[in-house]
């Protein structure tokens, strides 16, 4: 057994930063737990290495969600990332987040500290945005920019939007969401800026932080309603770590409340079914399963000008070596994308839908190679009502969980994307993208009635990757951490991810998890 201050199970977005904020006083000793391999891959690096990277699987979790009831009894891909970085090794590198107004909404269910001028701090803190601007960070380990789109698709496609009546936004983390306008991106000279290349390449030299890979969490130990360590296994051999202040489970919506479960820790019920010995009873522990749900409107082009121009087997060999040599060039800079935040209704308060706007077609989450010049519009519902569960299939902690985000369960969800997808209509049919209109791919002009569109995201919608809220921060009896990310009833452990969120946030989810790790490293500090 190794003994240790902190150790951090799981090396994400939310793991890589608190490793770099508690080991930063050389006379603390923190263990730094991935069961994934390295970041070695060059094609973590390389921001267009995302497609190959998600045909291949060789660094996620390879997970499926349980047969959908509303999605037309689908099991659908649902990649996390199982490496060095986590999730932030495989996204799509869009950098937001979200609207003031979520982490306000997070104040008003009684969480202290949480509204967005308690958390902005945090945000500024690990940030360095390339363009500077209003409420963005300048100092911070994470650097972001806008990505200039390539081709005349997508300016055409926001003029279209704003033809249309919405507004422009220069910058999404300023005083508004709304609007359309170029993501940030986590990219920085031509290479994924990763919570690991971010957070961890810098400090890894540290004498007090111990990064161990290829590490199986089998079960946090407990002594007297006290966390004192972990078991996990790794290359074949069984092993234990203590803990002298914390253990903090980082792993992410799908695998931090798994972690509990094995480890006694959830609902007794449940825990009791798979043979294990109930520690101490949390309902909430794998409920509350939050997700963006996705479906798709595209159009072929007459103009062969999409990003499809791209994929032809001459120009890919010169972009690798373009990027080779220089880190540049369309390799450097990911599937070209467009950000919409915008209101089905003008009374709205706040944005309903969320759009990623790609002049490409492409399904199977990229894995499969487009054919067709053309666009897409992502569409999502920013803040979905339908709540699924993540659960044991047993007591082996090799085995897949299984996981029901319940997609699609909601009369307001499905309200909110039929009216996104007539939205995204309605853009596309704006004179500025007159010249690159062809026929609609999905969900087809035979789709023209609410039930009919319906019918067609029952077939064809995905996750968006943005899975939270299974370890809910809260004071009710369905929670399962506090405002300062402490499980209720066990003294030594936290939960720092996605999974405390209460509630989901608008927009794509890694930078919120990176500041609720900055946050939570502070708490801990003051703690001790």
């Amino acid at each position: 057994m190794s003994g240790y201050d902190y150790i951090i199970v799981g090396a994400g977005s939310a793991g890589c930063v608190l490793a770099n904020r508690l080991s930063a006083d050389p006379a603390v000793k923190v263990l730094l737990l991935e069961a994934g391999p390295a970041d070695r891959d060059p094609l973590i690096h390389m921001p267009a290495g995302i497609q190959r990277l998600m045909r291949s699987g060789k660094v996620d979790w390879r997970y499926h969600t349980a047969p959908q009831a509303h999605l037309d009894g689908r099991s659908l891909y649902y990649p996390r990332g199982k490496v060095l970085g986590g999730c932030s090794a495989i996204n799509g590198m869009v950098a937001v987040r979200g609207a003031a107004s979520d982490y306000d909404h997070w104040r008003q269910l009684g969480l202290e500290g949480w509204a967005y001028d308690d958390v902005r701090p945090y945000f500024e803190k690990l940030e360095t945005s390339a363009t500077g601007g209003e409420a963005r960070g300048s100092g911070g380990e994470f650097r972001v920019a806008p990505i200039a789109p390539r081709g005349p698709m997508t300016p055409a496609w926001m003029e279209a939007a704003q033809q249309l009546g919405h507004p422009y936004n220069a910058n999404f983390s300023g005083p508004t969401l709304e609007g359309v306008g170029l993501y940030d991106r986590s990219i920085h000279k031509g290479v994924r800026q990763s919570a690991a290349v971010a957070f961890l390449d810098p400090i890894r030299h540290r004498k007090n932080l111990t990064i161990e890979t290829g590490a199986q969490i089998t079960a946090i130990t407990i002594e007297k309603s006290r966390a004192t360590g972990i078991a996990y296994v790794q290359n074949g051999q069984t092993k234990t770590a203590h803990a002298a202040k914390e253990v903090v489970v980082s792993a992410g919506a799908v695998n931090s409340p798994q972690v509990l479960m094995l480890s006694g820790i959830g609902e007794a019920d449940h825990l009791s079914e798979h043979g294990i010995l109930v520690r101490h009873e949390l309902k909430g522990v794998g409920r509350n399963f939050i997700d963006h749900m996705s479906a798709f409107v595209s159009y072929t082009s007459p103009e062969p000008v999409s990003h499809l121009i791209y994929m032809k087997p001459h120009r890919m060999a010169l972009a690798g070596l373009q990027y080779l040599l220089f880190k540049s060039g369309v390799a450097a800079e990911a599937a070209p994308m467009v950000a919409g935040f915008l209101k089905t209704d003008p009374s709205l308060p706040e944005p309903d839908v969320q759009f990623h706007f790609v002049s490409m077609i492409y399904a199977n989450h990229g894995r499969s190679v487009p054919t067709t010049h053309g666009s897409m519009a992502i569409v999502n519902v920013c803040r979905p009502e339908s709540r699924g569960t993540v659960r044991l299939a047993s007591a082996n902690p090799l085995d897949a969980p299984v996981l029901d985000p319940n997609f699609f369960a909601e009369a307001y969800d499905r309200r909110t994307i039929v009216a996104g997808i007539r939205l995204a209509r309605e853009i596309v049919q704006q004179p500025a993208f007159d010249r690159f209109r062809g026929e609609e791919v999905m969900p087809g002009p035979e789709a023209e009635t609410d039930a009919e569109i319906e019918a067609q995201v029952r077939k064809t919608a995905e996750t968006v990757y943005h899975g939270v809220g299974t370890c809910r921060m809260g004071k009710d009896a369905l929670s399962v951490v506090d405002a300062r990310l402490r499980v209720h009833g066990i003294d030594g452990l936290r939960v720092v991810d996605a999974s405390v969120m209460p509630d989901i946030v608008r927009g794509n989810t890694a930078v919120p998890v990176m500041m609720i790790a900055e946050k939570a490293a502070a708490m801990m500090l003051e703690d001790a």
